[in-house]
Protein backbone atom coordinates (compact mmCIF):
# COMPACT_ATOMS: atom_id res chain seq x y z
CA UNK A 1 0.00 0.00 0.00
CA UNK A 2 1.30 3.34 -0.86
CA UNK A 3 -0.17 6.83 0.48
CA UNK A 4 0.78 9.96 -1.52
CA UNK A 5 1.20 13.25 0.37
CA UNK A 6 -0.21 16.80 -0.52
CA UNK A 7 2.10 19.27 -1.65
CA UNK A 8 1.16 21.49 0.79
CA UNK A 9 2.52 18.68 3.87
CA UNK A 10 4.18 20.01 6.63
CA UNK A 11 7.43 18.03 7.82
CA UNK A 12 5.82 17.79 11.57
CA UNK A 13 2.04 16.67 9.77
CA UNK A 14 4.54 13.89 7.78
CA UNK A 15 6.04 13.12 10.71
CA UNK A 16 2.59 12.35 12.65
CA UNK A 17 1.24 10.49 9.64
CA UNK A 18 4.64 8.26 9.71
CA UNK A 19 4.63 7.71 13.60
CA UNK A 20 0.87 6.66 13.22
CA UNK A 21 1.43 3.90 10.80
CA UNK A 22 4.37 2.51 12.65
CA UNK A 23 2.61 2.25 15.45
CA UNK A 24 0.25 0.48 13.70
CA UNK A 25 2.67 -2.19 13.11
CA UNK A 26 3.88 -1.22 9.99
CA UNK A 27 7.28 -0.66 8.03
CA UNK A 28 7.58 2.27 6.21
CA UNK A 29 9.56 3.38 3.02
CA UNK A 30 9.40 7.11 2.30
CA UNK A 31 10.38 8.19 -1.10
CA UNK A 32 10.57 12.48 -1.84
CA UNK A 33 10.59 13.08 -5.20
CA UNK A 34 10.84 16.24 -6.90
CA UNK A 35 6.43 15.99 -7.78
CA UNK A 36 5.35 14.52 -4.30
CA UNK A 37 6.10 12.93 -1.35
CA UNK A 38 5.32 8.95 -1.24
CA UNK A 39 4.68 6.68 1.88
CA UNK A 40 4.91 3.23 1.65
CA UNK A 41 3.50 0.68 3.92
CA UNK A 42 5.51 -2.66 4.71
CA UNK A 43 3.83 -5.74 6.26
CA UNK A 44 0.46 -7.27 6.16
CA UNK A 45 -2.04 -4.38 4.87
CA UNK A 46 -4.79 -6.26 4.55
CA UNK A 47 -5.80 -5.61 7.95
CA UNK A 48 -6.60 -1.68 6.89
CA UNK A 49 -8.50 0.02 4.99
CA UNK A 50 -7.82 2.55 2.60
CA UNK A 51 -10.06 4.97 4.71
CA UNK A 52 -7.62 4.93 7.77
CA UNK A 53 -5.37 6.84 5.98
CA UNK A 54 -7.80 9.02 4.08
CA UNK A 55 -8.91 11.07 7.09
CA UNK A 56 -5.58 12.32 7.61
CA UNK A 57 -5.55 16.36 5.77
CA UNK A 58 -2.46 15.65 4.28
CA UNK A 59 -3.30 12.28 2.38
CA UNK A 60 -4.44 13.20 -1.21
CA UNK A 61 -4.34 9.37 -2.33
CA UNK A 62 -3.87 5.91 -1.30
CA UNK A 63 -3.49 3.01 -3.14
CA UNK A 64 -3.42 -1.29 -3.19
CA UNK A 65 -0.03 -2.57 -4.54
CA UNK A 66 -0.53 -5.70 -5.87
CA UNK A 67 2.97 -6.56 -7.34
CA UNK A 68 4.67 -8.70 -5.26
CA UNK A 69 7.78 -6.57 -5.11
CA UNK A 70 7.36 -3.50 -3.19
CA UNK A 71 10.51 -0.90 -2.84
CA UNK A 72 11.86 -2.05 -6.25
CA UNK A 73 7.78 -0.91 -7.62
CA UNK A 74 8.44 2.60 -9.30
CA UNK A 75 4.84 2.83 -7.71
CA UNK A 76 7.15 2.88 -4.32
CA UNK A 77 9.45 5.82 -5.86
CA UNK A 78 7.87 7.59 -8.75
CA UNK A 79 11.97 9.44 -9.76
CA UNK A 80 14.55 7.35 -11.05
CA UNK A 81 16.75 6.08 -8.46
CA UNK A 82 20.92 7.47 -8.98
CA UNK A 83 23.08 5.00 -7.14
CA UNK A 84 26.91 6.61 -6.63
CA UNK A 85 29.75 4.37 -6.82
CA UNK A 86 32.26 5.79 -5.41
CA UNK A 87 32.03 8.97 -7.37
CA UNK A 88 30.58 7.54 -10.29
CA UNK A 89 27.09 7.73 -10.46
CA UNK A 90 24.33 5.48 -12.86
CA UNK A 91 20.84 5.97 -13.06
CA UNK A 92 18.53 8.92 -14.69
CA UNK A 93 20.93 10.91 -17.16
CA UNK A 94 23.95 9.15 -15.63
CA UNK A 95 24.94 6.42 -17.76
CA UNK A 96 27.98 3.76 -16.70
CA UNK A 97 30.66 2.15 -18.98
CA UNK A 98 31.91 -0.74 -16.87
CA UNK A 99 34.84 -2.99 -18.52
CA UNK A 100 37.74 -5.03 -17.78
CA UNK A 101 38.97 -8.69 -17.95
CA UNK A 102 36.44 -12.02 -17.82
CA UNK A 103 39.43 -12.94 -14.85
CA UNK A 104 42.38 -10.80 -13.71
CA UNK A 105 45.58 -12.65 -14.15
CA UNK A 106 48.26 -10.56 -13.00
CA UNK A 107 49.12 -7.07 -11.18
CA UNK A 108 50.87 -5.39 -14.01
CA UNK A 109 48.43 -6.76 -16.72
CA UNK A 110 45.53 -5.57 -14.91
CA UNK A 111 47.09 -2.33 -14.38
CA UNK A 112 48.08 -1.19 -17.97
CA UNK A 113 44.51 -2.44 -19.06
CA UNK A 114 42.62 -0.56 -16.63
CA UNK A 115 44.96 2.71 -17.73
CA UNK A 116 44.20 1.67 -21.25
CA UNK A 117 40.20 1.66 -20.30
CA UNK A 118 40.32 4.83 -18.42
CA UNK A 119 41.83 6.57 -21.56
CA UNK A 120 39.00 5.46 -23.91
CA UNK A 121 36.39 6.33 -21.74
CA UNK A 122 35.37 3.57 -19.24
CA UNK A 123 34.66 4.94 -15.93
CA UNK A 124 34.29 1.58 -13.73
CA UNK A 125 36.61 -1.35 -13.75
CA UNK A 126 35.41 -5.15 -13.89
CA UNK A 127 37.64 -7.98 -13.17
CA UNK A 128 36.72 -11.64 -12.12
CA UNK A 129 38.75 -12.57 -8.47
CA UNK A 130 36.14 -15.56 -8.07
CA UNK A 131 34.94 -17.23 -10.99
CA UNK A 132 31.81 -19.64 -11.77
CA UNK A 133 32.57 -21.67 -14.48
CA UNK A 134 30.73 -24.75 -15.62
CA UNK A 135 33.48 -26.97 -16.03
CA UNK A 136 35.38 -27.62 -12.18
CA UNK A 137 38.29 -28.21 -14.42
CA UNK A 138 38.34 -24.56 -15.67
CA UNK A 139 40.70 -21.33 -13.94
CA UNK A 140 38.32 -20.67 -10.49
CA UNK A 141 39.79 -17.46 -10.30
CA UNK A 142 42.92 -15.52 -7.93
CA UNK A 143 40.23 -15.19 -4.97
CA UNK A 144 41.34 -12.39 -2.54
CA UNK A 145 44.73 -11.71 -4.76
CA UNK A 146 42.56 -10.88 -7.52
CA UNK A 147 40.94 -8.50 -5.63
CA UNK A 148 44.29 -6.76 -4.75
CA UNK A 149 45.00 -6.42 -7.54
CA UNK A 150 41.82 -4.80 -8.56
CA UNK A 151 42.35 -2.47 -5.53
CA UNK A 152 45.98 -1.93 -7.13
CA UNK A 153 44.48 -0.32 -10.62
CA UNK A 154 41.88 1.28 -8.55
CA UNK A 155 44.65 3.41 -6.52
CA UNK A 156 46.60 3.86 -10.15
CA UNK A 157 43.55 4.94 -12.05
CA UNK A 158 40.49 5.83 -9.70
CA UNK A 159 38.22 3.68 -11.61
CA UNK A 160 35.51 1.99 -9.31
CA UNK A 161 35.84 -1.69 -8.89
CA UNK A 162 33.13 -4.34 -9.80
CA UNK A 163 33.53 -8.07 -9.21
CA UNK A 164 31.50 -10.88 -8.43
CA UNK A 165 30.77 -12.67 -5.61
CA UNK A 166 29.80 -16.36 -5.45
CA UNK A 167 28.37 -16.89 -1.55
CA UNK A 168 28.37 -14.89 1.67
CA UNK A 169 32.36 -16.67 2.82
CA UNK A 170 33.88 -13.38 1.81
CA UNK A 171 31.23 -11.00 2.13
CA UNK A 172 33.17 -9.12 4.73
CA UNK A 173 36.18 -9.00 2.40
CA UNK A 174 33.94 -7.87 -0.90
CA UNK A 175 32.50 -4.93 1.36
CA UNK A 176 36.08 -3.92 2.63
CA UNK A 177 37.80 -4.10 -1.15
CA UNK A 178 35.14 -3.60 -3.54
CA UNK A 179 32.61 -0.76 -4.62
CA UNK A 180 30.42 -2.84 -6.65
CA UNK A 181 29.34 -6.41 -5.13
CA UNK A 182 28.01 -8.28 -8.72
CA UNK A 183 25.42 -11.46 -8.26
CA UNK A 184 26.15 -13.11 -10.99
CA UNK A 185 23.25 -15.12 -13.15
CA UNK A 186 24.09 -18.40 -11.33
CA UNK A 187 23.39 -16.70 -8.14
CA UNK A 188 20.37 -14.59 -9.21
CA UNK A 189 18.10 -16.86 -6.38
CA UNK A 190 20.86 -17.45 -4.11
CA UNK A 191 18.73 -15.88 -1.30
CA UNK A 192 21.27 -16.58 1.63
CA UNK A 193 23.26 -14.45 -0.61
CA UNK A 194 20.91 -11.60 -1.47
CA UNK A 195 19.75 -11.44 2.50
CA UNK A 196 23.34 -10.66 3.45
CA UNK A 197 23.89 -8.27 1.19
CA UNK A 198 20.40 -6.46 1.89
CA UNK A 199 22.42 -6.01 5.17
CA UNK A 200 25.36 -4.20 3.90
CA UNK A 201 24.70 -0.80 2.09
CA UNK A 202 27.40 -1.61 -1.04
CA UNK A 203 26.08 -1.27 -4.42
CA UNK A 204 24.69 -4.71 -5.87
CA UNK A 205 24.93 -4.98 -9.72
CA UNK A 206 22.15 -7.97 -9.84
CA UNK A 207 22.65 -9.87 -13.04
CA UNK A 208 19.40 -11.66 -14.83
CA UNK A 209 19.48 -15.45 -14.53
CA UNK A 210 19.69 -17.14 -17.44
CA UNK A 211 15.91 -18.50 -17.18
CA UNK A 212 14.49 -16.14 -15.22
CA UNK A 213 11.63 -14.11 -15.71
CA UNK A 214 11.33 -10.30 -15.27
CA UNK A 215 9.26 -10.11 -12.16
CA UNK A 216 11.73 -13.35 -10.39
CA UNK A 217 14.63 -11.04 -11.40
CA UNK A 218 12.69 -7.70 -9.74
CA UNK A 219 11.75 -10.37 -6.99
CA UNK A 220 15.49 -10.79 -6.30
CA UNK A 221 16.08 -6.89 -6.01
CA UNK A 222 13.23 -6.83 -3.77
CA UNK A 223 15.11 -9.35 -1.38
CA UNK A 224 18.09 -7.00 -1.21
CA UNK A 225 16.34 -4.04 -0.67
CA UNK A 226 13.96 -5.72 2.16
CA UNK A 227 17.23 -6.13 4.07
CA UNK A 228 17.63 -2.09 3.72
CA UNK A 229 20.18 -1.85 0.89
CA UNK A 230 18.47 0.05 -1.66
CA UNK A 231 21.41 0.20 -3.86
CA UNK A 232 20.42 -1.79 -6.47
CA UNK A 233 21.64 -1.85 -10.01
CA UNK A 234 20.19 -4.16 -12.87
CA UNK A 235 22.06 -6.13 -15.45
CA UNK A 236 20.65 -7.80 -18.23
CA UNK A 237 23.31 -10.36 -19.54
CA UNK A 238 20.93 -12.85 -21.86
CA UNK A 239 19.01 -15.44 -21.38
CA UNK A 240 18.67 -18.86 -22.83
CA UNK A 241 16.16 -19.80 -25.54
CA UNK A 242 16.21 -22.74 -28.41
CA UNK A 243 18.89 -20.64 -30.46
CA UNK A 244 22.27 -21.61 -30.77
CA UNK A 245 23.89 -18.56 -32.77
CA UNK A 246 24.94 -17.20 -29.77
CA UNK A 247 25.91 -18.05 -26.65
CA UNK A 248 22.70 -16.25 -25.13
CA UNK A 249 19.79 -14.51 -26.17
CA UNK A 250 20.33 -10.47 -25.46
CA UNK A 251 16.63 -9.09 -24.20
CA UNK A 252 16.71 -5.40 -24.62
CA UNK A 253 12.90 -5.54 -24.44
CA UNK A 254 13.79 -6.09 -20.62
CA UNK A 255 15.05 -2.28 -20.47
CA UNK A 256 11.80 -0.79 -21.02
CA UNK A 257 9.70 -2.95 -19.22
CA UNK A 258 12.32 -2.74 -15.68
CA UNK A 259 12.31 1.24 -16.37
CA UNK A 260 8.30 1.13 -16.66
CA UNK A 261 8.07 -1.26 -13.21
CA UNK A 262 10.62 0.00 -11.23
CA UNK A 263 12.87 2.83 -10.28
CA UNK A 264 16.22 1.01 -10.12
CA UNK A 265 18.81 1.33 -13.15
CA UNK A 266 19.53 -0.99 -15.48
CA UNK A 267 22.74 -1.85 -17.06
CA UNK A 268 23.44 -4.23 -20.10
CA UNK A 269 26.48 -6.88 -20.84
CA UNK A 270 26.03 -7.73 -24.50
CA UNK A 271 29.88 -10.13 -24.07
CA UNK A 272 27.78 -12.72 -21.89
CA UNK A 273 24.83 -12.29 -24.30
CA UNK A 274 26.46 -13.22 -27.77
CA UNK A 275 29.69 -15.06 -26.49
CA UNK A 276 31.80 -14.03 -29.67
CA UNK A 277 33.40 -10.85 -29.78
CA UNK A 278 31.83 -9.79 -33.87
CA UNK A 279 28.52 -9.20 -32.20
CA UNK A 280 29.23 -6.72 -29.14
CA UNK A 281 29.56 -3.50 -30.44
CA UNK A 282 26.13 -3.75 -31.70
CA UNK A 283 24.77 -4.83 -28.92
CA UNK A 284 26.33 -2.14 -27.02
CA UNK A 285 25.35 0.23 -29.43
CA UNK A 286 22.04 -0.54 -29.36
CA UNK A 287 21.76 -0.61 -25.95
CA UNK A 288 22.42 2.63 -25.35
CA UNK A 289 19.50 3.46 -27.67
CA UNK A 290 16.88 1.20 -25.82
CA UNK A 291 17.21 3.43 -22.88
CA UNK A 292 20.13 1.10 -20.87
CA UNK A 293 21.68 3.50 -17.99
CA UNK A 294 25.06 1.55 -18.35
CA UNK A 295 26.95 -1.11 -20.17
CA UNK A 296 29.34 -3.96 -18.87
CA UNK A 297 31.87 -5.33 -21.60
CA UNK A 298 34.77 -7.29 -21.44
CA UNK A 299 38.19 -6.22 -22.53
CA UNK A 300 41.78 -8.10 -22.61
CA UNK A 301 44.79 -7.25 -23.60
CA UNK A 302 45.67 -10.39 -25.44
CA UNK A 303 41.95 -12.14 -25.65
CA UNK A 304 43.55 -15.39 -27.60
CA UNK A 305 45.71 -16.21 -24.82
CA UNK A 306 43.12 -14.84 -22.62
CA UNK A 307 42.59 -17.69 -19.22
CA UNK A 308 38.74 -17.37 -19.44
CA UNK A 309 36.04 -16.18 -21.85
CA UNK A 310 38.74 -14.73 -24.60
CA UNK A 311 36.17 -15.67 -27.33
CA UNK A 312 33.94 -12.38 -26.04
CA UNK A 313 36.67 -10.07 -25.03
CA UNK A 314 37.26 -6.70 -27.39
CA UNK A 315 40.53 -5.70 -27.63
CA UNK A 316 41.71 -2.14 -26.18
CA UNK A 317 41.25 -0.63 -29.63
CA UNK A 318 38.37 -2.16 -29.85
CA UNK A 319 36.92 -1.19 -26.77
CA UNK A 320 38.23 2.28 -27.95
CA UNK A 321 36.54 2.46 -30.77
CA UNK A 322 33.87 1.58 -30.00
CA UNK A 323 33.32 4.14 -27.17
CA UNK A 324 33.69 6.54 -29.52
CA UNK A 325 30.46 5.66 -30.97
CA UNK A 326 28.88 5.19 -27.42
CA UNK A 327 29.64 8.76 -26.21
CA UNK A 328 27.49 9.90 -29.33
CA UNK A 329 24.53 7.75 -28.84
CA UNK A 330 24.59 8.37 -25.03
CA UNK A 331 24.57 12.22 -25.46
CA UNK A 332 21.79 11.66 -28.08
CA UNK A 333 19.60 9.65 -25.53
CA UNK A 334 20.60 12.62 -22.97
CA UNK A 335 23.14 10.60 -20.43
CA UNK A 336 26.19 11.98 -19.08
CA UNK A 337 29.19 9.29 -18.77
CA UNK A 338 31.41 11.05 -16.02
CA UNK A 339 34.93 9.82 -16.75
CA UNK A 340 36.41 12.13 -13.50
CA UNK A 341 37.55 9.91 -11.14
CA UNK A 342 40.45 10.60 -9.02
CA UNK A 343 43.55 8.46 -9.01
CA UNK A 344 44.15 7.65 -5.39
CA UNK A 345 48.05 7.39 -4.65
Amino acid sequence: MIIHVTHDAKEAEIETLVSNIEGAGFRVHRSDGERRTIIGLIGDTSRVDENDFKKYRIVKAVYRIQSPYKKANRRFHEDDSVIDIDGVKVGGSHFIVCAGPCSVENEDDTVALAKALKDAGANTLRGGAFKPRTSPYSFQGLGLEGLRILNTAKQETGLPVVSELMGTEYIDEFVDMVDVIQVGARNMSNFDLLKALGQTNKPVLLKRGMSATIQEWLMSAEYIMAGGNDNVIFCERGIRTFETATRNTLDLQAVPVIQKESHLPIVIDPSHAAGTRYVIPSMAKSAVVSGANGLQIEVHQDPENAWSDGQQCLTPAEFKDLMQHINILAEMEGKTITNDTIVQK
